[in-house]
């Protein structure tokens, strides 16, 4: 089942002159699926994450998400898509240092209102439970180690049930060790066939391990290599 498409996407940056950053760049990715967009620097890929999370509007072209026609929709409607449908982890956490472990992931859902507190902190505190941090919710993410926090980060990305995970260079700060702990996360959400991981990474081991990679040089799709 296709849970993302994109129709020739062009994005263009607007400096002293415009520059090409994306070229006709058409994609589908299937629900289920662990894909990787790897491609050096300047590449394209982190912009083309953006594009397709919907924080960047500016661009020519079709995005459609599970069915939804994203391109064209108004900044409100696109937050309030994003926060029910689109998970985020980044490179570095953006947790919030004052605040626990418990606290950062319960944020999101907070915020959509679908549900009480009460039941938000049951279900955030699942959330760490499936990321093994259940011991730490209530210590502030400021005194916790690396991995820890991007683990914390993971779980508060979860927290809506979003039907497609996006990961701009997630274990770019992480040890191997955590890398690897990292690794087998994404593997273990995306087991189930319900969710969807597209992760942007210069880590070549990470990406052939997914189950696919998409490979940009110039703002173009190169190749794609499919590992199952």
């Amino acid at each position: 089942m296709e849970i993302l498409r994109t129709q020739n996407i062009n994005k263009f940056f607007h400096d002293a002159e415009d520059f090409h950053v994306l070229s006709n760049v058409s994609l589908t990715i299937e629900k289920g699926e662990f894909v990787s967009i790897i491609g050096k620097s300047g590449s394209g890929k982190s912009t083309l994450l953006y594009l397709l999370s919907t924080l960047d509007t500016d661009y020519e072209g079709a995005i459609d998400i599970n069915g939804t026609r994203v391109t064209g929709l108004g900044q409100n409607e696109l937050a309030k898509f994003r926060n029910s449908s689109i998970g985020f982890v980044f490179q570095f956490h953006f947790l919030l240092p004052e605040f626990t472990a418990l606290e950062n992931v319960m944020m999101p859902a907070l915020k959509l209102g679908k549900y009480g507190k009460k039941e938000i902190e049951k279900r955030a505190m699942k959330k760490l439970r499936s990321m093994d941090m259940e011991s730490y919710a209530h210590k502030l993410s400021s005194k916790l180690s690396g991995g820890q926090q991007q683990r914390v980060a993971i779980a508060r990305a979860l927290i809506n049930d979003p039907i497609i995970l996006m990961a701009d260079e997630p274990t770019g700060n992480l040890d191997s060790a955590n890398s690897e702990i990292v690794f087998d996360i994404f593997r273990e959400i995306t087991k189930s066939g319900e969710n969807t991981i597209i992760t942007v990474t210069h880590d070549p081991d990470f990406a052939a391990r997914s189950d696919r990679t998409i490979e940009l040089v110039d703002g173009k799709i190169l190749h794609e290599v499919d590992s199952r």
